[in-house]
C-alpha cells in the first residue's frame, strides 16, 4: 500500500467527513485563504475549477510538505442558470438564495484538484442537478431560523434539514454535500493512492 502522504486543503468539516465514509484519513488539513470573489462573466463550472486548483497550488506551495505528498483540494458553486450563488453569510444572502432555487431546478458543480508536489495535477468538475419543492415564506423563516445555512453555497445543507425541500436530483449526491466521491476515489486511484486496499487494511485489524 502506497505510504505518500495526503494533505487536504479544507477546512470543512463536510469534506473531512466524506473522506471518512470512504475509509480515507488525511495525514493533515491545511485550510487555504484565497480570493474567492468570482471574475466577470466567469461562470460557475470554471469558478469552481479555477478555486480548486488555487487553494490545492496555496496547500502545495508550503515549505514543509515532503515532496511525494499529495494535496486534495476542492470547491462547490450553486448555480441558477448561469448566476452564482453566494455562500451565505448573513440571513439575507440565504434567504435570497432560497427564493431564488424555490420551485425551480438548480446546478451544483463541484471542482477537485489533486495536485501532486512531485507531479502534475489531475482535475475534474462534477455537477449534479437539484430541484426544490416551492417554499413557503414559512419554510423559508423556519430554515433561517435553524441556523444551518451559515457558510453554505447556496445557503443551505442538502445533508441536513434542507433534505425536505429536494423534489428530485440527478447525479451525485456526495457532490451536493461537498465531495464527489466516486471521482475523488478515482482521481486518488490514478495518483498512486489506493482507496480499496486501505479498506482490506482496515478490515484486517
Amino acid at each position: 500500500m502506497s505510504g505518500r502522504p495526503l494533505v487536504l486543503a479544507s477546512a470543512s468539516p463536510r469534506r473531512l467527513a466524506l473522506l471518512a465514509q470512504i475509509g480515507i484519513v488525511p495525514d493533515r488539513v491545511l485550510a487555504t485563504e484565497i480570493d474567492e470573489a468570482p471574475g466577470t462573466g466567469e461562470l460557475p463550472r470554471e469558478i469552481s475549477r479555477r478555486l480548486a486548483r488555487a487553494k490545492a497550488e496555496a496547500a502545495a506551495a508550503r515549505s514543509d510538505l515532503p515532496p511525494e505528498t499529495l494535496v486534495l483540494a476542492a470547491d462547490t458553486v450553486v448555480a441558477v442558470g448561469r448566476r452564482s450563488l453566494p455562500k451565505a453569510e448573513d440571513e439575507a444572502d440565504a434567504r435570497g438564495c432560497l427564493a431564488l432555487m424555490s420551485g425551480r431546478s438548480h446546478r451544483v458543480y463541484t471542482a477537485i484538484c489533486l495536485r501532486p508536489i512531485d507531479g502534475r495535477p489531475r482535475e475534474r468538475v462534477v455537477e449534479t442537478r437539484v430541484k426544490f419543492k416551492r417554499l413557503s415564506p414559512a419554510e423559508i423563516d423556519a430554515y433561517l431560523l435553524s441556523g444551518e445555512w451559515a457558510g453554505k453555497a447556496g445557503g443551505y445543507a442538502v445533508q441536513g434539514l434542507a433534505a425536505a425541500f429536494v423534489l428530485g436530483m440527478i447525479g451525485s449526491y456526495s457532490n451536493v454535500v461537498g465531495l464527489p466521491l466516486y471521482e475523488t476515489a478515482m482521481l486518488l486511484d490514478g495518483a498512486g493512492y489506493p482507496v480499496r486496499a486501505r479498506w482490506a487494511a482496515e478490515g484486517g485489524r
